[in-house]
């Protein structure tokens, strides 16, 4: 006897949200910083400690401070023994870089028109990007106030309105053409390198200050990221030596000190290049060192994301047929990278700060340089260290706090903590 399905009764309508009611300055103080007698007296106490901080603060950097050897030395800050009259390299550098990121934003931005048009991205804020560029801006007018220079003022400017001029290029490329703009950014990149030390250029030994901070750092994110996710991969293979060898390097790295890893790569690693090559300089053993330190911290951090990403992402791709290698490459390393963007970026920006240690293998980088400038005979003896070393502090803050808020956006895009 065949029965007929009961059918199906209809769903009520979703309740409606309650509207968001918005508080007031006065009822988020009361709620936020006054709520009870605790909150109020924590409230006082640090708002006292943090005016007072602000007030000595404000008051070294605006009176007490004697900034006259900054200004004298910025040169020497920002590339130290680059070759005076080959600075147009670095200027011509900066443009193409300029040209290069301009032309990568703008084809993103079209990429991102074209989502939100679609209904698959939300719409951007100009006053986002502001702010992200925001520590960038303020360093190097901070720059170019010391500099004192119309000439370098001039240039910034132009590099400026490069920047303006190719990212409203890369808005128009058609999508057909997309591809080729990235590869022409990427092209502007390495040119860019190529025109500083090729071509005759200056060699990395003439590097140093600001600069060679700056080089040391990309080159080592640049160099130990994908370093570091093979290691990770390694790691969890079902074959036992490459699981044992990625799992002894790791170990082994994260076991000593930077300051060891330094010294040993300046004097071990030209003890594994054959006879017949040259020996490297002494800046890329220094990278060296920092790509095998780093990479070491970044396999575990990608091995933490590989953990998180549940079996049945992986089952799913195999009942679709896609073999190990695509499986990972479009399954799971994906979601593995997207989990740990916050420690990844931590950890580069602790790179970015680590590259101070150069120093104690011969290299001037910028804190080095901070600390030469006040031997000079019109410096010596006079306490200015603290000024060179809050200089100092202050770039390395802006560079830090730049890719944090880099790390934040690319965060609230792919949405990582919520979904």
């Amino acid at each position: 006897m065949a029965f007929a399905p009961r059918p199906q009764e209809p769903l009520p309508p979703p309740e409606p949200a309650p509207p968001v009611r918005s508080r007031s300055a006065r009822a988020w103080l009361h709620e936020e910083l006054f709520s009870s007698r605790l909150n109020t007296l924590l409230t006082i106490l640090f708002g006292l400690a943090l005016g007072w901080l602000v007030y000595r603060v404000g008051r070294f950097v605006f009176v007490d401070a004697r900034w006259e050897i900054i200004e004298a030395n910025i040169t020497n800050l920002l590339v130290f023994r680059f070759p005076r009259d080959e600075l147009w390299r670095l200027w011509l550098m900066l443009y193409l870089l300029a040209a290069s990121v301009g032309l990568a934003a703008g084809t993103a931005d079209a990429t991102r028109a074209a989502e939100v048009a679609e209904g698959r991205a939300e719409a951007g804020s100009p006053w986002l990007t502001l702010r992200r560029a925001g520590p960038l801006l303020v360093l190097v007018a901070v720059l170019l106030w010391f500099g004192r220079s119309v000439t370098a003022t001039a240039l910034v400017t132009g590099i400026v309105l490069a920047w303006l001029a190719f990212r409203l290029a890369g808005r128009r490329v058609p999508r057909s053409r997309r591809r080729w703009a990235w590869l022409a950014a990427a092209a502007g990149v390495v040119l860019s390198y190529l025109v500083v030390a090729r071509f005759g250029g200056v060699s990395w030994e003439h590097w140093g200050g600001l600069h060679l901070t700056v080089f040391l750092a990309v080159a080592g994110i640049v160099l130990s990221f994908p370093f570091g996710v093979l290691l990770a991969l390694g790691r969890r293979s079902s074959l036992p030596a490459v699981r044992l060898v990625c799992t002894a390097y790791i170990e082994l790295f994260r076991g000593v000190p930077l300051i060891t890893v330094l010294f040993m790569a300046t004097l071990v690693v030209g003890f594994f290049l054959p006879p017949t090559v040259d020996r490297p300089s002494i800046t890329v053993r220094a990278l060296v060192g920092l790509v095998l330190f780093t990479s070491a911290y970044v396999a575990e951090i990608v091995r933490g994301g590989l953990q998180s990403v549940p079996r049945g992402q992986i089952e799913a791709a195999q009942s679709l047929g896609l073999s190990p290698l695509r499986t990972t490459a479009l399954v799971v390393l994906p979601q593995a990278l997207r989990a740990v963007i916050p420690a990844m970026v931590g950890q580069f920006i602790s790179l970015f700060k680590d590259t101070s240690l150069v120093f104690i293998v011969g290299l001037t980088e910028l804190l080095a340089v901070s600390e030469a400038i006040t031997s000079q005979p019109e410096f010596v003896a006079q306490g200015l260290l603290i000024e060179t070393l809050v200089f100092a502090s202050f770039v390395y803050w802006c560079g830090s706090y730049w890719m944090s808020r880099e790390s934040q956006r690319l965060e609230r895009r792919l949405g990582v903590g919520l979904r």
